[in-house]
């Protein structure tokens, strides 16, 4: 879970900062597709740094993935129903609505329904062992 953190984390923040580069977004759109401002931008950058601060605490990686995909799926459904907003914040597209709702498929599964294998650790240790 901890690399799968790690890559929501690196993937968020740098589509946060992309929002802010001239030639990547042009007219609010990110590469043209997906629509975008200001506060979406920063919403990305802090999503992806909170991902990238439970892939390095490790314990609390369930936790962010459970938090963020039911905030990204009231998004999506917010933005499906508003369509070209989420309740005045931010502007967003079809694009944007799509990819918030499989955003939010991806971290629920993550968060609720990914078991923890014996190779995959999150950072937790066995029990009985002491740090």
């Amino acid at each position: 879970m901890n690399t799968i953190a790690w890559v929501f984390g690196v993937v968020l923040t740098v589509v946060g900062v992309l929002g802010f580069v001239p030639g990547i977004t042009n007219d609010g759109m990110i590469l043209g597709i997906f629509q975008t401002d200001m506060l979406h931008n920063v919403i990305h950058l802090a999503t992806g740094i909170v991902a990238i601060l439970a892939a390095m605490a490790g314990s609390y990686v369930r936790l962010y993935f459970q938090v963020f995909g039911v905030v990204y799926a009231l998004v999506a459904v917010v933005g499906f129903v508003q369509g070209s907003t989420v309740l005045g914040l931010i502007g967003v597209n079809m694009a944007d609505n799509v990819l918030h709702l499989a955003i939010a498929v991806a971290a629920l599964w993550v968060g609720f329904g990914m078991k923890e294998s014996s190779g995959m650790s999150s950072g937790s240790v066995a029990p009985g062992v002491a740090m």
